[in-house]
Formats: structure tokens, sequence, C-alpha cells
């Protein structure tokens, strides 16, 4: 299985691959008799990097930047900036040049000096020169390769491959990388990355050079351990080292420069992300993110907002509040959070009733830091203390009083709002609805809530008649879940005796029950819920009904004991089929009808449900086959069940990787297309009846999605097959099945197929094009185009 898990990631890490143009060899020195001003550019001697004078926004047109860049990608993308928090206004009459001193200065059009190196040497002849490398180095003008200052050393909040970042114990000095104030301003911000200032051998992120977010863990020799992930890169891919000796300390990395581009950015929102550059794409994805939450980024939604992950806006503000928007929420930076609408009245000890500020409930992950506490009080008490303090904010009560003065920070939506603690918002009365009303609704209310709960009596009532009758004739129950006890499941089961595999989340048993009925119980080993929530969430899962999704018959919830039981599937789950140790050959008609019964089943919870339900682990071990062979799609509910724990199991766990979207990785919002990648990826294998993990022990040319890549085009679709489909296979069938796999597994989400598309694509009611090769295949096939060549000289 691990093995497995380096294999399958291995196609992610190719997205570190670009493909470089070659360019004219240009000017890469400035000296004093050759400054450099207004467009004039210098250029490395390999092409790859620029340094010149750039503007991050065109509607600023006075503010401007001496700055590196990449040269041979087509969006300009700054790794470095000299005068980041002090922009000139008119690169034509400013310069870049060496003073007589020998140092780097940067002079605007008063000559003023805005920037310089500052180093102290007795040669004064001396240029600056930009490397291949990104690195801007000031040296001899005898000797270029002895750099008395290097850009390297300074970095900005880019960190580029080749550059060390630790510190020198001998200087004292640390380099660190910083964020940019927002997408139009690089002056500095408030989160950096840099070596553990302690002497631990870990690096650590800070907000505004004070408070620790996160902390990448300490080193074990070939990864850090809160970054796992890396003992999975292929080294020839890309390389690392930390040295630590009586001299400095130090991490640096090292990508293949003829196949990657690649850089560590420090974003504007807190996060140290891994992007690669896609040409297809023609900008900048991002790989790995560190951390990977968002919303443990210390203070990046800024004041009275909640953070929410996962989510394509990720900060918003609380009920009460609005934007400040010179906080640059336009351009990408919320930090400056939200404001209230209406000023706090300060009125809990008036007589004045109707100016009392008022409180409303709040569900958050975990309550906020710096809370004062009142250990003595009640929960009106509680309430009381600050309503009469009027820099109270909010409060909170569970077993004792928690009040917050001033600012509300780091603020977190729970998963489910169900699952989080209460805390209580403070806002103006002018905020709530009107008294008068509120009374009137209160009398409705109560009405109403006197009629509802006649009726649940009546309802309540028949659903126990109906409940005591499911033991003795569970077949007969329709349209509702049996409620089984735990003796009872004991007993039909014998004791657990019977076990027909083990999930994520849990073993499946056989069972019988006394009618005859054969049912598979599933013992759920990561639910945490209590009994109620449980319930109520198993109830919602019941209702959900369609032949391609195994049906839930009913539960158990028994204190920690949860137990889902769901109709016996004669033919169990389908990679037992395809990749057993007994493989049972199945027919193409009987592949490709499976294939289309799992895209109906999922079109069905992506389109059809009354929310939409995206099952995120989508696998053969996960489509159960009946007596017929009609597919069926397993633990469906476990995604709503269990919530956003699901997904961060998920990122961890080992032997399904291989079907995650890259949107798993790379730490952006998951949507229904994350289930249509993964179903691209299992419909390779219900191809080819191969696993595609099992492509890393014979070489990247047997890697199935890649042989499809290369002949799909080719039109040699019968190639593709083995001889045991040959023979009934319908040609029209697998290259429809072919396309499906390519389009459902493009690097951009925007560009794959729903669901219910791809049913229509199957079904051949709509006839669809030649998908572009995705990205990350379509570099392997060059790999393997490449290692086939060299083999045949």
């Amino acid at each position: 299985m691990e093995a497995s898990l380096g294999a399958l990631i291995f196609p992610y890490l190719l997205l570190l691959i670009c493909v470089h143009h070659p360019l004219a060899r240009a000017e890469d020195t400035v000296s004093r008799d050759r400054p450099l001003s207004g467009g004039r550019r210098l250029v490395s001697s390999g092409g790859n990097f620029a340094l010149g004078f750039f503007q991050p926004d065109d509607r600023a047109p006075n503010r401007w930047y001496l700055a590196i860049w990449y040269n041979k990608i087509s969006k300009t993308t700054p790794v470095w900036i000299a005068n980041r928090a002090t922009p000139i206004s008119d690169p034509n009459s400013s310069q870049l040049t060496v003073s007589e001193d020998g140092n780097l200065v940067l002079l605007d059009q008063a000559r003023s000096l805005i920037w310089a190196t500052n180093i102290t040497s007795s040669i004064n002849s001396t240029v600056g020169v930009i490397l291949d490398s990104g690195n801007f180095v000031l040296a001899p003008a005898s000797n270029t390769s002895n750099f008395h200052w290097q850009s390297f050393d300074e970095p900005t909040n880019v960190w580029l491959p080749g550059a060390k970042l630790g510190r020198n114990k001998i200087t004292g000095q640390t380099t660190r990388f910083i964020s940019w104030q927002s997408s139009v301003d690089p002056s500095p911000g408030y989160y950096t990355l840099e070596i553990d200032p302690n002497g631990g051998d870990q690096f650590i992120h800070r907000w505004n050079s004070s408070a620790i977010y996160w902390e990448t863990g300490r080193w074990t020799g070939n990864m850090f351990t809160g970054v796992p992930e890396m003992a999975l890169y292929p080294k020839e891919t890309l390389s690392y080292k930390f040295t630590v000796n009586n001299q400095e300390s130090y991490f640096v990395y090292r990508t293949n420069a003829s196949i990657a581009t690649a850089m560590f950015i420090m974003e504007i929102s807190g996060q140290v992300k891994t992007v690669v550059w896609m040409e297809s794409r023609k900008d900048w994805v991002p790989f790995l993110a560190l951390p990977k939450a968002q919303c443990n980024v210390y203070f990046v939604c800024g004041s009275f907002t909640m953070c929410t992950e996962n989510a394509v806006t990720f900060c918003s503000c609380l009920r009460g509040f609005s934007k400040q928007y010179n906080g640059e929420w336009r351009y990408g930076n919320p930090s400056g959070g939200c404001m209230r609408n209406v000023e706090l009245q300060c009125g809990g000890n008036s007589s004045r009733k109707t100016t009392a500020d008022g409180f409303y409930a709040l569900a958050v992950a975990k309550l906020p830091d710096k809370a004062w506490g009142l250990a003595t009080v009640s929960t009106d008490g509680c309430k009381e203390a600050c309503l009469n303090n009027c820099s109270c904010t909010a409060y909170s009560y569970a077993g004792g009083c928690s009040l917050w003065y001033g600012d509300l920070i780091n603020l977190v939506a729970p998963a489910d709002s169900s699952m989080g603690q209460s805390m209580y918002i403070r806002l103006a009365a002018s905020e709530f609805s009107n008294p008068t009303k509120t009374r009137k609704a209160a009398v409705i209310g109560a009405s109403t809530a006197g009629a509802i709960l006649v009726t649940l009596i009546v309802i309540i009532g028949i659903l126990l008649i109906l409940r005591k009758r499911s033991f003795s004739e569970v077949n007969k129950v329709e349209g509702s879940l049996v409620v089984f006890r735990y003796r009872f499941q004991q007993y039909v089961t014998k004791n657990f005796s019977e076990r027909l595999g083990k999930g994520s989340f849990g073993s499946v048993c056989k069972g019988s029950l006394p009618d005859g009925t054969l049912i598979a119980v599933k013992k759920l080993d990561s639910v945490s819920q209590g009994d109620k929530q449980f319930r109520a969430e198993v109830s919602t899962i019941g209702t959900i009904q369609h032949v391609n999704l195994i049906q839930l018959l009913g539960f158990c919830s028994e204190r920690s004991m949860k137990m889902l039981v769901y109709e016996f599937m004669p033919n169990g789950s389908l990679d037992r089929h395809l990749f057993g140790s007994t493989p049972v050959t199945l027919s193409w008609k009987t592949r490709y009808q499976i294939a289309l019964g799992i895209a109906k089943g999922l079109a069905y919870l992506h389109e059809k449900c009354r929310s939409l339900i995206i099952h995120c682990d989508i696998k053969p071990e996960n489509v159960l086959l009946d007596a017929n062979f009609m597919p069926k799609i397993a633990d469906f509910g476990l995604a709503k069940l269990l919530g956003r724990d699901f997904s961060r199991v998920l990122t961890t766990m080992r032997g399904t990787i291989g079907y995650l979207a890259p949107e798993w990785i790379n730490g952006t919002a998951i949507t229904a297309k994350a289930d249509v990648f993964s179903y691209g990826m299992m419909l390779f294998e219900i191809i080819s009846g191969d696993r595609n993990a099992d492509w890393h022990r014979k070489g990247a040319e047997t890697f199935f999605p890649v042989l499809v890549a290369m002949r799909l085009p080719e039109g040699k679709i019968q190639d593709l097959l083995g001889p045991e489909l040959s023979a009934d296979v319908n040609l029209e069938e697998v290259e429809r099945a072919c396309k499906v796999a390519c389009w459902c597994v493009q690097d951009d989400d925007n560009t794959r197929p729903t669901m219910g598309e791809i049913v229509q694509i199957l079904e051949g009611l709509v006839d669809v094009s030649f998908p572009p090769i995705p990205w990350y295949l379509h570099v392997l096939a060059q790999r393997s185009n490449f290692s086939t060549e060299e083999a045949s000289h």
C-alpha cells in the first residue's frame, strides 16, 4: 500500500513540468558606466530571469518597483523586489547604478537614495549581475563569481530553488520571506516564514513578527514531521537538503531546471504554497499549501469575521457587520476585517430597555483565545456581566462564563453547526426585530407549536408501531429506516464473525435477518456525533433512493457504537473482480454497463438530490455489484454523515490518493468535479482491468492513462485492450469511454464534464470531441517517448 501511495502521487508531482522557449542572449550586467533605467532590462545569460522596472497595478501609474521576474513565462511574476516599501514614480528618470563606494543603489528622479546594498568593501570596481538562478549579485568586475552581496540573502515573498533559507551563525543574519500587503501592493505584509530562532531544526510561520501560527515540525533526515508529503517526492524532480553546522543552519531545495519551473511563495493570506507554471493555462498552479487549512492562519480574515474552510470566499462578516474596504478586501487581503453597522448602545443597566444591546448565538469550531473567565456566575449573570461593560463584545457559557473584550478574531466556522460551540455576539438593539412583532410571533409560534406537537405525537405513535413490526418483518418495512438494537445485530451477524471486508471507516460483516434477508452491517469507527445528531443525519441519508446507490435499510446507535445496515450485494466490490487474486473476467458489455451505472448514481447525488452530495471517495472498492452485476455506489452517505472530517481523513488516507483530484492536494475548494476526476481515474481501470498504480513497477510507458493519451488521437483503440476483451468489444464504446476518462481528469476542474453530461455521452445521446491531453499525462507521454527513443539508440 505504501508503494502505491508514492506511485500514485507521482503524476501530481509532474505538474512541476514546464516547456521553455529559447531567447536571444541579452545584457545581464549593470555598472556605473551602464546604469539601468526606463524600459531597459537585464536578462540572465540563459534567459531564465529578467531584472527591470515593473508596476503591479496599471491603475496606479506612479508606483514602480525594481524587480526580478521569470523571463520565459508570459505572466509577469516578480520573485524579488528591491524597493517594495518605497515605490518610485518615474522609471525613465530613475536609475539603478553602482555608487562610488561600490554599492548597488536605486535613485529616484531627484537622485534621492531609494534602496542600496549597504555593504562595506575595499573594492569599488563592482558590477551587478542577474544570474540564471534568479539571484542578483554584486561582485568585483574582475571576478563576478565572488559575491559581496546577493538578493538570495534578502528575499521578498518568494523562495527560489537554490536559495538558502536559514541563519548565518557567524553574522547573525536570518533569511525570511514576507507576504505582500495585497495583490497590488508589494510592501511587506503580516506573514513571514523563517527558521526557528530558538535553534530548532524546523521553520515557523509568524504573524506580525510575533504570533506563531504554524510550524513545519522537526527535520527527520528526509522530511519535516508536519510535511510528510516530502518523503514521497521523486528526487529526480525535486531534491532538498537541511544543513546544520557551526557556521550556519539552512534548508535548500532544487528542481530539475531542464523540466521544471516551480517556486515557494508566501501568499497574502498567510499560506506558503508551492506553485508550478502550467503553460496550457498560462498561469501558476498551486501544488502544496502550508498550513493546509487556510483558517489555521492567524488573523487571516481580520476582526469580526468568520473563516469558512474550503469556501470560494473563505472570509465573511459576522451578522451586524460590514466589510472595511480600506482593508484591501478587493485585492485579496481581507485582514482589514469588518466594522459594526450600528454602534453599541451600552444600555445594560438603563431603564429604557428598548435601547439595550442584545445577543445572537453563533456556532464556532472552537472558542477564540483571550477570553476572560468568571467561574461563579450563572448563564444570566454571564450575559449581564457582558452587558454591563461597554467593551464586552461577546460571551459564552459552558459550565463557566467567558467574556471577550474588543475585536473578535480567528473565528472559524464548524464543519456542521450542530457540532460547534456556541458563543453570543453583542449587537445594538436596532439590529434585532421589533419587540412587539416578536411577541406576536411568539404567540403565533406557540399556537403552531401546539398543533405540531399533537401531529408529532401521532406520527411517533405510528413509527413506534412500525418499529415494533420491523424486528419480525424487516423486509416489509418501506419508506422508513429500521432502528436496530446492538444485541439484535450481534445475533443476526453471529457476533460479527463473517467479515466481508474492512473499509475506510470500519469493518463490514455479513448477516441474515430472521426472515432470511441478507444484510451487510458496517461498523463505523470514525463517527463522533451524538445519538440525536447521528439519527437525524442517517434519516436524511435513508431518504435517498436510486437503483445505482446501495440501499440503507436501518441503523444502530447505542452509546459510542454506530452501525449502518445495508442490502447485501452477492457479487461483492468491483475491485475484487478487476484486481483480485483470482479476478473474474468481465466482458466489455458488463464493464460498460458498470461504468454507465456508476455515472448515473453520481449524477443523481450531484444533480437530483435535494442538496448536493459529493461522494469524496470514488474508487472500485466503493462500488458493489448485485447478482446481475448492476453497480451500486456504497458509502455515498458518509460524505454527508462525516462532514468535513471526511475530507481531512481522505487527504491522509493511504491507497486512495490515486483517485483524488488535484484540488485535494493544492488546498482549493472541493466541488462535485472532484468526484468527476475520481470517476475518470476509475474508468481507466475499468477499461484496462488493471490498477493504475501498477505502472510504477514497469515504467511510465505502462501507465494506462498515458497509453490512452498517446493512442487515442492516433485511433489505435484496439491496442489498448487485452486479449480477453478483444472478442466481444465494441470499439465505438471503447473510444467513447476513453474520451470520457480523459475529459474527467483534466487539470482545470471547469473543463471537466458534469456527471449528467457523462451519462449522456456514454449512452450515445451526445457526441464528444477528442479531449486535450491532460497536462501531467502529456508530460508522462513525452517522457515515455523519450525513454523509448533512448532505448532504441
